[in-house]
């Protein structure tokens, strides 16, 4: 591992490490991730763990790819190029020494934490009326999501999205292997959320508030008056805010008529 990054920092520089290394990282990392669950729906494997019964048909997933191209190389490249002066800004270093795992550990903590209360609030706007019906709804087009749509969106929520990433990063200063570190999880994380099936060994089965795919699916899956369930990594604003009650009032019911059945 420090041979890789010794090789990264003395070959390229700040500005390509950050932008363009960030850019294939998080490509890499998101269509690697997100592409399986496109093969598990059309093939019809693992139904068992599938949310909605629904299925995307393969023209709706292709329509999904090319959009996601079209916003990753004409939006995001631009936006993380653009943003270069915003990591200088913010102390971003690629030089040694590293961070220790324990500061690491903590700062990407902060990083969800910040996230999740920033997403909270931009989701909930998201949903009043107009901005739903301008921004927001293009994300909604897949009421049944599967995990390359938690990236399918208007280039407006694109910038939003890209802000709540960032802000916890700008507070702290990260070195950017932390920062790697962190886009790598948030990008698993979100497309868990959207990947449409909930697994034994899904992270909400056995992380206290984590949300994941069956709190997200709840979501999408209703009129966006009523959905409910904004937020992103944890639960804890739903909580406090009570905008999980229908989620929570659904989930209860079905325990209890699994129970009678059985």
């Amino acid at each position: 591992m420090m041979m890789i990054i010794s090789y990264l920092v003395t070959h390229f520089s700040d500005f390509q490490l950050a932008c363009i290394g960030s850019f294939l990282l998080h490509k890499s990392v998101f269509f690697l991730s997100g592409l399986p669950f496109i093969f598990l729906e059309r093939h019809g494997f693992l139904t068992n763990y599938k949310i909605q019964a629904k299925n995307n048909t393969p023209a709706a997933q292709e329509k999904c790819i090319t959009r996601l191209l079209l916003y990753h190389f004409c939006v995001n490249l631009p936006l993380m190029i653009a943003s270069y002066p915003v990591f200088t800004a913010m102390r971003m270093r690629s030089t040694f020494p590293l961070h220790s795992w324990k500061e690491e550990s903590a700062q990407i903590l902060f990083y969800f934490i910040i996230e999740d209360f920033v997403f909270y609030w931009g989701h909930r706007i998201l949903h009043t009326k107009w901005l739903y019906k301008t921004v927001h709804s293009v994300h909604h087009e897949y009421a049944t999501p599967f995990g390359l749509t938690s990236e399918y969106a208007h280039p407006a929520e694109i910038l939003f999205l890209g802000f709540a990433t960032i802000v916890g990063p700008a507070l702290t200063g990260p070195h950017l292997i932390t920062l790697w570190l962190w886009m790598v999880l948030r990008v698993l994380e979100t497309v868990e959320a959207h990947c449409g099936y909930h697994f034994p060994w899904s992270l909400s089965n056995f992380l206290p508030l984590y949300g994941g795919a069956d709190f997200h699916d709840y979501h999408h899956q209703l009129l966006y008056t009523k959905s409910g369930n904004y937020s992103s990594t944890f639960v804890y604003m739903d909580w406090i805010f009570g905008t999980d009650k229908g989620y929570r009032r659904v989930k209860s019911l079905k325990e209890n008529s699994d129970l009678k059945q059985k």
